[in-house]
């Protein structure tokens, strides 16, 4: 597996690790609950590390980003917009037109069956628009 991380003594994998251990609260549980449903979706995923500490998921393009806030954690589908979500596990951003988030706050729990779906749909997607993506002429 592929990691990408400014800080060459550590893997993403192990900042992550870190990062989730540090907070020591349900906010760590519900990002690391939430990351190895992401793996198991996803099993050639790339964990990466961007945008001062955020945890990113990519495989042919970002899948989805891990935001840690106060009073939630945030997953940030990167083109959720164009994901079909038949659970309505999107529950923030529904007003943009590309991104779309799911909201877990404290004592929530996401639907790992529906959410593993949606990874496996990012991953699809993603790997839809590279295969299409146009060439440049030279």
């Amino acid at each position: 597996m592929n990691q990408n991380v400014s800080n060459d003594s550590q893997s993403a994998s192990e900042f992550i690790d870190g990062k989730l251990a540090a907070l020591g609260d349900w906010r760590g549980s519900a990002l690391g609950t939430v990351r190895g449903l992401i793996k198991e979706a996803a099993p050639d995923v790339i964990e990466e590390v961007k945008w001062m500490g955020t945890p990113v998921w990519s495989l042919n393009g970002i899948i989805c980003t891990g935001e840690i806030y106060k009073a939630k954690v945030k997953l940030t589908f990167a083109k959720g917009a164009a994901l079909s979500d038949p659970a309505k596990l999107f529950n923030s951003g529904l007003d943009g037109n590309v991104r779309r988030a799911i909201d877990i706050h404290e004592g929530e729990h996401v639907n790992a069956v529906a959410f593993k779906e949606l990874v496996r749909a990012a991953v699809a997607h993603n790997a839809a628009a590279k295969k299409h993506k146009p060439t440049r002429a030279t």
